[in-house]
């Protein structure tokens, strides 16, 4: 696990991975660069991090995470310069929404 005494101790690897955790809400943002161990994963990075302590809504089991915004699983593991992203559930579906729009501009 890239816990803090862990993440201590990939800083002192030569080979340490740079990989950055980040989750945002409308209100807080949350960037966390991290120094990790090759083979490190996404679920474990994100325990290191200290974010679920800081938004403790975060549910690893519903909400996805990713990597540079293309979806990946928690044990997929870390490359350098990685972004961690957790993300949030939508507020409104995107389909619903354009078919809105187009029909309140055709109505127009």
């Amino acid at each position: 696990m890239a816990e803090p005494a862990a993440a201590a101790a990939a800083a002192q690897v030569p080979h340490a991975l740079q990989v950055y955790v980040v989750y945002a809400t409308p209100q807080n943002e949350f960037i966390r660069p991290m120094r990790v161990a090759p083979g490190t994963t996404i679920g474990q990075v994100i325990e290191g991090s200290g974010v679920l302590a800081s938004f403790p809504d975060i549910n690893l089991v519903t909400q996805p995470v990713g990597i540079y915004g293309k979806k990946k699983t928690l044990d997929t593991p870390l490359r350098e310069r990685d972004r961690v992203e957790i993300y949030r559930p939508l507020v409104a579906d995107p389909k619903d929404s354009r078919r809105k729009r187009a029909a309140k501009k055709a109505a127009a």
